[in-house]
């Protein structure tokens, strides 16, 4: 049973001043002791003032990169905890230059994604195959496996998040430090002249040696309460990686998107280049009219300016992803990407599997539980703030100058006393009942996470499912037909049963399928890179 246990039924702590010497300097000894106690009371007020929570200030006002910390003790008022647009995946997946944005919930605004350029392409004339167009890049160019490292290693807002974790082993370490000795020393009984034998009176001087004791196991459940709270963070900037990576997710897909225009156009101006030698040929046999001729070089012309646009935008889309890995700008043009917007990878396993491999792993979802256990820490020290230290008192060496007569020797002596607050009314019933609510109330936000992560990954696997649906139609039904319909009309052109202008449209329908097509499959790639977001795992590659 400890001493907190034995003294609880009768509601009081005796506080005892133990003084031992002669008895002539025990009345001026109390004397001193009292201010002491008087000096010590004063700062134990002044500190349980200064303190902000439990374990002092953690974090200053400049230094909050997470924002709000699951399972602390703070308003919950004026934040939005549950934004669907602070992560939309879906919307990032199929519109994202359309998204809510991709953010760290600071303060309950999400950051807005990347911005991203017009992705509006000029028509394409010139004759354009499939096989012509997929290129994964060069043998040594980045992949996202590398881009994703190249994140985490450089990317500076995670170097700033990630500075709060030794910054917490900081706060473990403070949270277990006993409370240093205080020294005391004074000087009572100084008279204004000097003491006659019609006017007597002593000098003493002292010196006491105050040490607080926890009782009770304070400092125990103060650590442990800073070690959920260090939990909390590591969870949370794991959280950080999660969000930063959608980011590079995006901006990765886009300069594949980028790519992948660059290269459409470059076909089609590479097939045209024979097309209008065709025409000229025709011209100068006079199997056409001149018209064709002013026709086909106004296209050209036409795809080359667009041509040139897209390969400014390309440029643009490694710029905006050299950010994201730390890499100078004037060695942006230098980026060559490695990876397919085409899904050659096995299907994710089913939704609810996917939900519950989110609800088991996420970081978000398991910082906000592991915030129950901090907040739960946090009771268990209020509760223990019932209780304040005990101080010592230790004085090794009190001398009583005695100066009322002649002849007459001073005295030494010493003393020891407890000094411990007596709880009859201040028992932190306030703050116990805030931590406890504070307890449900942190329960309450892991159950709305829960619902709002698997709502985002049910949406992200519907997502994929329908992006999917739609490559396969294209590939199965609408891609054959529509090169069918091309080279039907082309026949009727060389054979002269139709004319340039029917084959040209004939040609650019094509075109804008394959274009179409290329849409559907960055929108597919998109939805396999957000689906790892939503779990936060990496399900696809």
């Amino acid at each position: 049973m400890t001493l907190l246990d034995r003294i609880r039924p009768w509601g009081l702590v005796l506080a005892v001043a133990l003084g031992l010497g002669e008895r002539r300097a025990q009345g001026q000894g109390a004397a001193t002791l009292a201010d002491e106690i008087i000096v010590i009371s004063a700062g134990q007020r002044a500190r349980e003032r200064g303190r902000d929570g439990a374990l002092g200030p953690v974090h200053g006002v400049g230094e909050r990169p997470f924002g709000r910390v699951p399972g602390a003790d703070e308003s919950r008022l004026g934040v939005r905890l549950f934004d669907p647009k602070s992560l939309d995946v879906l919307a990032a997946a199929a519109r994202p230059d359309q998204a809510g944005g991709v953010g760290d919930r600071r303060e309950g605004i999400a950051r807005p994604a990347l911005a991203r350029p017009d992705a509006a392409d000029a028509p394409l004339y010139g004759p354009l195959e499939l096989s012509a167009v997929e290129d994964e890049g060069p043998d040594d160019g980045l992949t996202l496996e590398q881009a994703i490292a190249g994140v985490i290693e450089a990317n500076p807002d995670l170097a700033v998040k990630f500075q709060e974790l030794p910054k917490a082993e900081a706060d473990v370490l403070t949270a277990g430090l006993w409370g240093n000795p205080l020294v005391f020393a004074s000087a009572d009984g100084v008279p204004y002249g000097r003491y006659t034998p019609q006017r007597p009176g002593s000098n003493t001087y002292g010196v006491t040696v105050v040490q607080p004791f926890d009782v009770n196991g304070k400092l125990r459940a103060r650590t442990r309460l800073a070690e959920t709270a260090r939990n909390v963070l590591q969870a949370q900037y794991q959280d950080a990686v999660r969000i930063e990576l959608e980011n590079l997710h995006i901006a990765w897909v886009d300069a594949l998107n980028a790519r992948t225009s660059v290269q459409y156009l470059k076909a089609s101006l590479d097939g045209y280049a024979a097309l209008l030698a065709t025409i000229e040929d025709r011209v100068s046999k006079q199997a056409a009219p001149e018209s064709d001729l002013d026709a086909a070089v106004i296209q050209q012309e036409t795809a080359i300016v667009a041509y040139e646009e897209a390969v400014t935008r390309h440029r643009q889309a490694k710029r905006r992803l050299a950010v994201l890995l730390g890499v100078p700008s004037a060695q942006a043009d230098g980026i060559e990407l490695r990876g397919t917007i085409r899904d050659l990878a096995p299907p994710p396993p089913p939704a609810e599997e996917l939900v519950r491999m989110a609800l088991h792993q996420r970081p978000d979802v398991v910082a906000n539980r592991l915030g129950v256990r901090s907040a739960a820490a946090n009771v268990e020290v209020q509760r223990r703030e019932r209780f304040p230290d005990v101080f010592a008192l230790y004085t090794p060496y009190a001398f009583d100058a005695n100066n009322s007569g002649e002849g007459l020797q001073g005295a030494t002596s010493w003393g020891a006393g407890v000094f411990a607050t007596v709880p009859l009314f201040n028992q932190n019933q306030g703050n116990i009942r805030r931590a406890e609510r504070n307890v449900h109330q942190t329960k309450l936000e892991v159950s709305g996470l829960e619902r709002q992560a698997a709502a985002e990954v049910e949406g992200a696997a519907l997502e994929y499912a329908s992006s999917k649906a739609a490559v396969g139609r294209f590939d199965r039904v609408i891609l054959p037909r529509a090169k069918h319909l091309r080279d039907d009309k082309y026949r009727l052109f060389t054979s002269g049963e139709e004319g340039l202008v029917t084959y040209l449209d004939a040609q650019r329908e094509y075109n804008e399928t394959i274009r179409r097509y290329r849409d559907v499959l960055i929108r597919h790639r998109r939805s396999m890179l957000a689906l790892n977001t939503a779990v936060g795992l990496r399900v696809l590659p």
